[in-house]
């Protein structure tokens, strides 16, 4: 038993308790100017909230029983002798609250219930934010839409309240010492944008709907004007003005000289009837304006960076800076593509840009995409032991019209075409006897539009197994797309094989079964003297069916003086 208790002791000592979190006071500050109406109303709802200690009502130089009704409703009054403004009487009651957290809330709204001032509150005793704001189940007033939201979506694009001029806040006091209230109307704003610049966390509350009562025009105007101060100060204040307009002329010129050196490279390497001397002109003078404003840019920017307390710039900076960002992206891009291209040989710096080929088809040719960007393709040396194979990259296999496991005849020597290895996504591998017989060298670079030319006239046997049935095609490259006909190959009355090419004005070809020829085929006027070929062989029945269509091709079929047009064996 003595163990067991001592054993307990221990557990109990073990145990972590949570230490009770400090008490913070709640004092919450009612600027009111003739509301007697409402105000003790207010008050009251605001006494059933059980965390809030003190409630300061601030009559701000009112002429009817607005003291009376605070006073009644056990309301701390301070009274100001003449109307000094909303901001004025928030600073009053701010300084005069003995607190940890001030929230102020306007004394005229009809409808105000407890949970409505909890749930700005709640969120800066919980320390999930420093400032709460309301926003609430209505349409942005005037003010708002017509003149807040607009100038701080110019000047302090970062902020994006659906109602900055909501009026209701709460906030720590050490907060709000770094604050400058407005003494006005302004004073709404003004706590927003400061709260924004020195990176202090506003979280925006949705209290429902309030019932308050309209402002005449007349008042909305001075409303108006003290917004437009306030926001216009603090731009002033913290550099937004200069990185709205000198900033902005800055990066401007500065893109301007920046395109002008892409001009001038493009001009360079694939403008041939601009004069060389005129294209490095160009270049030069927008080396010259870049340089200069771009510096121009970062100092300004420093500036403004030093100026704004917070730092809290980013966003706007993103916002300003992003078109000349993009400018020097696109200029890095192309220099690293001429570097890329450079080639120094026998005291002779060569710079050759070569692009991907962007192929999008445009009719029936047969293909595995509408659209593909190719090339350009590396020349290397074939791999060891693979002196009778051309390694491909796919896309080029597409260019050309081939397969893996095809064979190509160059120079009479055949060579099988295989896949290039993971990780050479454009390297082309040649034996040496090829890259002779091509006259092309290692380091190489072709763009896929130029590849036709290099394998012009080598020949392509293209193999196809189909169940007990094998097909080969031949024929040769050439390097112009021609008009080709399709055809299909039918045994037994069951399609087998299909393909495309180039067939020759009057000339002959020839058909191969099992070595045998079994069929001439007559090509004049653009087509076969019949578009469909039936014949009988060991008890098969075998259809050939040619369409002309609107296709193109590279692949020219061997005429009857030079091979055979296409071999098929069935087993």
């Amino acid at each position: 038993m003595y163990w067991f208790l001592v054993i307990l002791t221990f557990l109990l000592a073990g145990i972590k308790t949570e230490k009770p979190k400090k008490y913070q006071k709640v004092s919450v500050i009612v600027p009111a100017y003739n509301e007697e109406d409402t105000v003790a109303q207010v008050v009251e709802v605001i006494k059933k909230v059980s965390f809030v200690d003190e409630i300061i009502v601030v009559n701000d130089g009112s002429s009817d029983n607005t003291t009376e009704e605070a006073e009644k409703a056990g309301a701390k009054v301070i009274t100001h002798e003449t109307n000094k403004g909303k901001g004025e009487a928030l600073y009053t009651g701010y300084k005069e609250a003995e607190c940890d957290i001030i929230a102020f809330i306007d004394a005229d709204i009809y409808n105000l219930t407890s949970k409505k001032v909890e749930a700005m509150i709640k969120p800066i005793l919980e320390g999930d934010a420093e400032i709460t704001k309301t926003k609430f189940a209505r349409e942005s007033g005037r003010v708002t839409e017509l003149t807040a939201k607009p100038l701080l979506n110019f000047f302090f694009p970062e902020i994006s309240f659906e109602q900055p001029l909501s009026g209701q806040f709460a906030a720590r006091k050490e907060i709000l010492k770094k604050i400058n209230f407005e003494k006005d109307y302004g004073v709404d704003v003004g706590i927003v944008i400061d709260a924004d610049v020195l990176g202090i966390s506003i979280l925006e509350v949705d209290i429902g709907a309030i019932q308050h009562d309209m402002s005449p025009l007349a008042d909305l105007n001075i409303m108006a004007n003290e917004v437009v101060r306030a926001i216009i100060n603090r731009a002033n204040k913290y550099g937004r003005v200069t990185l709205i307009d000198d900033i902005g002329y800055y990066i401007r010129m500065s893109i301007v000289g920046l395109s002008l050196v892409i001009l001038g490279l493009f001009t360079i390497f694939f403008v041939k009837f601009v004069p060389l001397a005129i294209a490095v002109i160009i270049t030069i003078i927008g080396v010259i304006v870049a340089i200069y404003y771009i510096i121009k840019v970062i100092v300004q920017s420093i500036v403004i960076f030093r100026k704004t307390p917070g730092r809290n710039v980013i966003k706007p900076f993103i916002k300003i800076h992003f078109p000349m960002i993009i400018s020097i992206i696109i200029l890095l891009l192309m220099i690293s593509t001429f570097i890329g291209a450079a080639h120094f040989e026998n005291g002779v710096l060569s710079v050759e840009p070569n692009s991907r080929n962007l192929i999008i088809y445009a009719d029936n040719t047969p293909q595995t995409s509408s659209i593909s960007v190719r090339g350009p393709y590396t020349v290397d040396t074939a791999i060891e032991n693979e002196s009778g194979q051309i390694r491909m990259p796919s896309d080029a296999m597409m260019t050309l019209g081939v397969n893996v496991n095809d064979t190509m005849v160059i120079d009479g020597v055949e060579y099988l075409i295989n896949e290039t290895r993971p990780g050479e996504q454009d390297i082309l591998r040649l034996p040496i006897e090829a890259k002779n017989e091509l006259s092309v060298e290692s380091g190489y670079v072709i763009q896929n539009s130029r590849l036709k030319e290099v394998f012009e006239s080598a020949g392509v046997i293209h193999k196809y197994n189909a169940g007990n049935s094998t097909f080969s095609e031949n024929f040769i490259i050439t390097s112009r797309d021609k008009p080709s006909c399709t055809y299909e190959i039918f045994i037994d009355n069951v399609s087998k094989f299909s393909s495309y090419g180039i067939f020759k004005e009057n000339s002959i070809y020839t058909i191969n079964i099992n070595e045998d020829p079994v069929e001439y085929l007559n090509y004049t006027n653009n087509t076969f003297d019949s578009n469909v070929s039936e014949f009988e062989y060991n008890g098969h029945d075998i259809k050939i069916v040619f369409e002309n269509t609107n296709s193109t091709s590279i692949k020219q079929f061997l005429r009857q003086d030079q091979n055979n047009f296409l071999d098929i064996n069935i087993l």
